[in-house]
Parts: C-alpha cells; structure tokens; sequence
C-alpha cells in the first residue's frame, strides 16, 4: 500500500532541477502576487529521488530571481503510478521524457507537461522572511 504524506521541507534552491521553462507575464503576474501578500501559499512539487521539479516552475524561478536561499518542497515519488504526466497542448509526454530533459540539459517549453499529483498541499502560510 501507498502511504502520502503531506508534509512540506525547506529545501535549497540549488539543489533542484527545471524541466520546463517559464511563460514571462504569467511570472511577473505571480511574483507580484507573492510579494503583495508577503506569503508563499502552496510548496513546489519535486520528485523525491531526482530532485526534479513536477510543478511550480514560476514559483522555483520568482524566488530564485529574488535571491531566496529556499524554498517549500512538497517531496513525491515519481515512479508512484499515481502520479501521471499529462500535457496542456495534446502532446503526451512520459515521465522518461521528463527525465531525459533533465539529463539532457534541455528544457521544455512553457506548459509542455502537465502532472497529476494526488494529495497536494494547497492554501500554506510561509512568510517570505523565513525562506531568506
């Protein structure tokens, strides 16, 4: 049996790893909303083994641009056949892809994968000044 936890680790932002790039208005759109409300509201998705972020690319690169060492990590283990990789624009993609992306140097485009990923933390209150 599967066994989730939902819990959330402050994990250093260097250690984690892009598999997708950014769409520039919607980062500004969300960084200006993460600084009006002094508050990151929902961790980052990463895979527990690779360090690969699933979700929450615009998060991980607004805080990194504002030279936060942190950042909330919610861990999961991506070989869990629960979690499934989708796409926004019909072009399915694998897991293995993810990876090899990653391995590879490579990014995606904006909104190449899309994850499903039960169990997600959602609606936190992490002051900023605690990620510095």
């Amino acid at each position: 049996m599967i066994k989730w936890v939902n819990t959330f680790v402050l994990v250093e932002i260097s250690k984690l790893k892009e598999h997708e790039e950014i769409i520039p208005e919607r980062f500004d759109e969300l960084k200006n909303e993460i600084l009006s409300s002094g508050f990151l509201k929902e961790p980052i998705v990463v895979d527990k083994n690779t360090n690969i972020i699933l979700d929450g690319h615009h998060r991980f690169n607004i805080f990194k641009s504002l030279g936060y060492s942190k950042i909330a990590v919610q861990y999961v283990d991506y070989g869990n056949p629960k979690i499934v990789v989708d796409s926004w624009n019909g072009n399915l993609q694998t897991k293995e892809k993810v990876i090899e992306k990653v391995v590879s140097g490579e990014k995606f485009p904006p909104k190449t994968t899309k994850h499903m990923i039960p169990n997600r933390i959602r609606d936190l209150v992490i002051p900023l000044k605690s990620l510095k």
